[in-house]
């Protein structure tokens, strides 16, 4: 099943739901992910997504866990196209499983610190919020984070199920939800959404069992009429390329850009995709006369 996210409506609800393992998959084998970090990734990227949803085209956002746990931060940039890129500072943590026997993604994210969601809208500054951590475990706190930052009760739903395929580490099932009552539910509506959601199965094992993003809100809204609108394909895809790390470079001061020429070579890795680009010695020589030239020009 490729990976794609549904946009639907009901009786006073709206609801999008994404089905998100192969893109979790590709995370972990960009990062080396051991399980804790695949599933906060997962969980993070998942979110991202279903909040970029809701953005016009060519806008985005980035979402960061920073909760001072051993994963260190935990970021994804998504947009509403479907793509998302993240990573995690610190890929390869081993904890082990919490007391209800699952991965600890709370303890890897940790709880004494914010989650902030800062959307690029195209405007001169982008638009930023943040609220405090609830439990680490990333959909709690992307729900408290929608009521308190923007006022907008939700319920989020995220899950990563880590398996293996073969000898290696792998999701065997990933993706999310997001319900919001809009302003029209009457309280009738609301007991039935709440009642559903005490029943439903987690999102990754409905994955796994076969169900795709109508079948997630299939299960999240029984007994209502649903009118499925749209679906986007999703995948991991980065913005970085040599063109762009070579603006980078260009950046640099002159003596620094003369240490890469004298050292021969330079090779530069995107943390977002863990992609490396290596650049030459002529390459360098060639940045950084283009440096000196825009240098020159701007003094004069």
């Amino acid at each position: 099943m490729k990976d794609h996210l549904v946009k639907a409506v009901a009786d006073g609800v709206r609801v999008y739901a994404a089905v998100t393992t192969d893109l979790v998959n590709e995370a972990i084998r960009r990062h080396g992910c051991h399980a804790v970090a695949a599933a906060a990734l997962g969980r993070t990227m998942t979110g991202a997504l279903l909040l970029a949803a809701n953005l016009k085209n060519r806008e985005a956002l980035t979402i960061t866990f920073d909760g001072h746990g051993p994963l260190g931060k935990v970021t994804a940039d998504a947009t509403p196209e479907g793509f998302v890129r993240g990573y995690v500072t610190n890929p390869y943590v081993d904890l082990p499983q919490n007391a209800k026997g699952k991965i600890d993604v709370g303890g890897g994210v940790g709880t004494d610190g914010t989650v902030t969601v800062t959307r690029f809208t195209g405007l001169r500054n982008p638009v930023t919020g943040s609220a405090p951590l609830t439990d680490g475990e990333i959909a709690d706190d992307l729900t408290k984070y929608l009521f308190v930052s923007e006022q907008t009760p939700s319920s989020v739903g995220l899950g990563v199920l880590i398996g293996h395929a073969g000898e290696k580490m792998a999701c065997i099932g990933a993706g999310g939800f997001i319900i919001q009552p809009m302003p029209d539910a009457t309280d009738e509506t609301i007991d039935k959404l709440e009642a559903n959601l005490r029943k439903v199965n987690s999102v990754s094992h409905m994955v796994e069992h076969g169900l795709d993003a109508k079948g997630i809100i299939a299960e999240l809204l029984q007994g209502f009429a649903v009118d499925y609108l749209t679906t986007t394909d999703l995948a991991f895809r980065c913005q970085c390329s040599k063109e762009r790390i070579s603006e980078v470079l260009l950046s640099l001061g002159q003596a620094d850009l003369a240490s890469l020429i004298e050292d021969g070579h330079a090779e530069v890795c995107c943390h977002f995709c863990n992609e490396r680009y290596a650049f030459s010695k002529e390459e360098l020589q060639a940045i950084y006369d283009k440096a000196m030239a825009h240098r020159q020009q701007a003094d004069s």
